[in-house]
């Protein structure tokens, strides 16, 4: 407690902040119902009368979406977080996440000297042969700097903002606070994990905040596609990359959000969309590493129909486990499996209780719309969206790996089509799914999966006798504790609680009607009809708690 207070008061500047921008687009229940400043209660009230212009009618979702872009870097980066969990979020609030844009002025040329100064200890003419002050990209973090080292090699120099950290730090704390706030006021939320979804984000954002980090993802991904002569990832120059510094070799191509240059290239955008797909779905399926933002501005079209990427910031890994889970549930799609969808889609729910008949029930109801559908016709974005809604409309929250994932799909897609109105993703996915399923059948696989299992097996006999003794030694020692999650263990202490309450109430409700009789042998103090005041009173006290134990004993029965 003393802790929250010690943040709330280092971050009370920011968190007035907050809360007026969320009461100026309309957004002051949230102010209210979650604590903010006290001072913003009432204004929130009339504030929300007086909305920005064009805001006024609008959706929640847009509002949300604005105070977003207002409030600054981080939630513009939480936001474009939260576009990835179509589990979560209905499609109309992940159009409006998907809007969110980084719309950040330049820094100045002076702070763009000082920034490289500070990070590699000498002036950008004394570094560079070339440097050019004008970004060719700003965002909310960092800003994109073109250059030429010494060598004649062409770079681009990604810059960290001054002071970003430290703001981003502020606002991660008290991203934290709110969310354990969310839980606590919106009880309907918590099944969506609030705390755990910050969480994630603060991992990913600070690591985005450390373009070292960048750099090594980016050279992951370049070793990855090492003998790929049609992927090109950018090089690092580590001798100039730092936590707030990134220099890379230069991608001189077109961006993929370029059509009318792409088209007058001369390029065959078909073999563009299939090489970028089959690289993102390598990424996936193969290497378990992948590019978690595949969209357009990040990918750019070379010579000879090459594919580079830029901006590895925004990562997914995803395991040997998840894949075959993948691998399942296409296969049990493409095999109108029932069982085989639900296996999958249980296993992603963690400790989410679910109605299993009434789940069951509607993915039939989902079989049926694709039961005629061969695997190459499937459309994967409407099947992820089908599936989202499926599983939303059971509190289901996917782990934040496969939420990235499906994302990073549904983007895919989409680029996909601009470059070729026929693309179908599936039909490139497919080889990837069949060679997987020989992969996971073959001889070798089996083996090392036979030899795990037994080597499992093994060492859970063997520690079993130290297993024992262990809980021996507790039992002993008086340390032994059985801890069981009973279901509606809430509900029987709340019963518990109006129970006591009731008890109380009988206790006192008789001591009344003792005291008020002796008091009524009294014939002294004031009267009323006749009789003794206190008497009196304390008679009629007793009875309206006679009602309300009778009352509430009648209610207890009707609620069972």
């Amino acid at each position: 407690m003393i802790r929250e207070t010690l943040i709330a008061m280092r971050d009370l500047p920011r968190l007035r902040e907050i809360s007026g921008i969320l009461i100026r687009h309309g957004l002051g229940e949230f102010a209210q119902r979650l604590k903010l400043p006290r001072a913003m209660e009432k204004a929130g009230e009339w504030l929300n009368l007086a909305l920005p212009d064009g805001e006024k009618g609008q959706p929640t979702a847009v509002r949300l979406r604005l105070a977003c872009e207002e409030l600054g870097p981080t939630f513009i980066k939480l936001g474009q977080i939260l576009s990835t969990r179509v589990d979560v979020f209905p499609p109309d609030w992940i159009d409006e996440f998907e809007k969110l844009q980084n719309r950040v002025p330049p820094l100045p040329p002076a702070a763009v000297e000082r920034l490289v100064r500070d990070a590699l200890g000498d002036s950008p003419e004394a570094l560079f042969a070339e440097f050019d002050m004008h970004p060719i990209g700003s965002a909310s973090i960092a800003q994109v700097h073109r250059a030429r080292l010494k060598d004649g090699s062409e770079v681009a120099v990604k810059l960290r903002r001054p002071g970003i950290a430290e703001k981003v730090e502020a606002d991660l704390r008290i991203l934290a606070h709110l969310a354990h706030l969310l839980e606590i006021e919106f009880p309907e939320l918590r099944r969506y994990q609030p705390s755990g979804i910050v969480a994630q984000f603060s991992r990913s954002l600070r690591r985005e905040l450390d373009l070292a980090i960048e750099a090594r993802n980016m050279e992951r991904f370049g070793k990855d596609f090492a003998d790929d002569p049609s992927v090109e990832v950018p090089r690092v120059h580590w001798e100039y990359t730092k936590a707030a510094v990134n220099v890379q070799s230069f991608v001189d191509g077109i961006p993929a959000s370029d059509l009318e240059r792409l088209a007058a290239s001369g390029l065959d955008a078909v073999l563009l969309a299939q090489r970028g797909a089959d690289a993102v779905l390598k990424m996936i399926l193969v290497n378990g590493f992948f590019h978690a933002d595949p969209h357009p501005g990040n990918v750019f079209f070379l010579a000879d129909h090459r594919i580079a990427f830029i901006d590895f910031g925004m990562v997914g890994r995803i395991s040997h486990l998840r894949r075959d889970e993948i691998v399942d549930l296409l296969s049990a799609v493409a095999e109108h499996n029932e069982h085989g969808i639900i296996d999958v889609l249980i296993e992603w729910t963690g400790n989410t209780p679910v109605d299993m008949q009434k789940f069951a029930d509607e993915v039939g109801e989902f079989m049926f719309q694709y039961e005629h559908v061969p695997l190459k016709g499937l459309n994967i974005s409407q099947l992820i969206s089908d599936i989202m809604t499926l599983i939303r409309n059971h509190g289901i929250v996917l782990p934040p790996d496969m939420a990235m994932l499906f994302k990073a799909l549904i983007t895919l897609e989409g680029l996909g089509r601009q470059l070729n109105p026929e693309f179908q993703l599936v039909a490139h996915l497919t080889p990837f799914v069949k060679e997987l399923m020989v992969a996971r059948y073959h001889p070798a696989a089996l083996l090392k999966r036979g030899r795990q299992s037994l080597s499992e097996g093994l060492e859970m006999i063997t520690g079993l006798p130290r297993d024992l003794a262990r809980v021996g030694r507790d039992i002993r020692h008086g340390k032994f504790r059985v801890n069981l999650d009973l279901q509606r263990l809430d509900s029987f202490g709340k019963q518990l609680d109006r129970s006591s309450n009731r008890l109380t109430m009988g206790i006192v409700t008789g001591c009344l009607i003792i005291g008020s009789s002796i008091v009524m042998t009294v014939n002294a103090g004031p009267k009323l009809f006749g009789l003794p005041f206190f008497g009196f009173f304390g008679f009629m006290l007793a009875l309206f708690n006679s009602v309300w134990l009778v009352w509430s004993i009648w209610r207890s029965g009707k609620d069972l």
